[in-house]
């Protein structure tokens, strides 16, 4: 399944972005170690405060800030969300009409982890080849805490993070080297937003996702590698939703594809619930794919059947898709399997035997 058209990418595998370890410097060394010659660049791990994904973003950035209130908590036995339903519901104060973030802390981690990769890569545990990779959630994945008036609150805290967003990519961009970055942007909540199964959103789903790409996508640098990653979540659970088909995802490939404002060098999309590893039906919106030179990652391998799993899928897109990369569902950080080295070897010798065959 090795790419051959003549995008910048061309990589078999991608790690999607969290990663089984403890620190920074573990997931890179990790990743380094056994998926170094299959990708283009490596993500940190998103490890510590930032392994509930926008929890971080609910916690860091939304919770401190003075225009924002808590309007329910529900304690959980375990002292953190276990599923959607725990998660706290903010809102923006009565009566503010506009606010403004400082700062991204998201974007002081990257910075960190960056200083972390080059050490690493000067020593040789990481390749030269690779970049340093950093994935950013989307606007409405990033607010997604918004629930007692979604709609009402998107209307302010959108623009403000936004904006945000777009000052915090220059400081990105000032503090690492465009060429040896590549952003992700990551939309789960995006994906089903506008699959309609989210209770508290409504209104205009689309433009909250395609708005954006328009607006804040062309901010990064053309040396910068950008990504899209879209899938259905997996809080609590492989996925959250499972759609009827690829409908859905392939339509919002197109879409940044066309309208990005620059060169969108790969995008990502989820596959099916093991069951459905043989329906072509799922996979059958494929043939509508037009990703214009950008490398398509499938997210075909799952914690739940393995090789097997991985392989039956894959034979089954490749019946409407020539040509595609592998990767994992979603970030596997929740996915430690015996120990962090051997989920992350054993997700690099599936596709590594997976190539061997195709």
């Amino acid at each position: 399944m090795t790419s051959t058209d003549g995008g910048r990418v061309r990589s078999d595998l991608l790690l999607v972005g969290s990663l089984p370890a403890d620190s920074a410097e573990d997931a890179l060394r990790g990743a380094g170690h056994w998926c170094g010659d299959l990708v283009a660049a490596l993500p940190d791990g998103e490890t510590g405060a930032r392994a509930g994904w926008v929890t971080f973003e609910r916690e860091h950035l939304a919770r401190p800030h003075p225009d924002v209130e808590v309007v329910r908590e529900t304690p959980s036995p375990t002292g953190l969300p276990r599923h959607p339903h725990e998660t706290p519901v903010f809102r923006v104060r009565p009566g503010t009409t506009e606010l403004r973030w400082d700062a991204w802390p998201r974007i002081d981690a990257a910075i960190a982890s960056y200083d972390t990769f080059r050490a690493l890569r000067e020593q040789g545990a990481v390749p030269q080849h690779v970049r340093f990779q950093v994935g950013l959630p989307f606007p409405v994945s990033a607010l997604n805490a918004f629930k007692d008036d979604f709609e009402r609150d998107f209307a302010v805290v959108g623009p403000a993070f936004e904006e945000l967003v777009g000052r915090e990519l220059q400081r990105l961009t000032a503090a690492i080297p465009p060429r040896d970055l590549a952003i992700q942007w990551d939309m789960a909540y995006e994906t089903q937003d506008i699959e309609g199964v989210l209770p508290w959103t409504g209104g205009d789903a689309w433009s909250r996702f395609a708005g954006p790409v328009r607006r804040l996508t062309r901010l990064i640098p053309e040396q910068v590698l950008v990504g899209y990653h879209f899938c259905y979540g997996t809080f609590p659970e492989w996925p959250m939703v499972e759609p009827r088909d690829m409908a859905l995802v392939v339509r919002m490939a197109n879409e940044v594809v066309q309208r990005s404002g620059r060169t969108v060098d790969w995008v990502h999309m989820a596959g099916p619930r093991n069951l459905r590893s043989q329906d072509r039906s799922f996979f059958r919106p494929l043939v509508d794919l037009e990703p214009r030179g950008a490398r398509v990652f499938l997210g075909l391998a799952q914690p739940v059947d393995g090789e097997l799993g991985l392989r039956m899928r894959a034979e089954t897109a490749a019946r409407y898709l020539g040509d595609f990369g592998l990767s994992n569902y979603c970030g596997f950080g929740r996915q430690p399997g015996e120990d962090p080295a051997a989920t992350l070897r054993e997700h690099a010798r599936a596709v590594r035997r997976l190539q061997s065959v195709h």
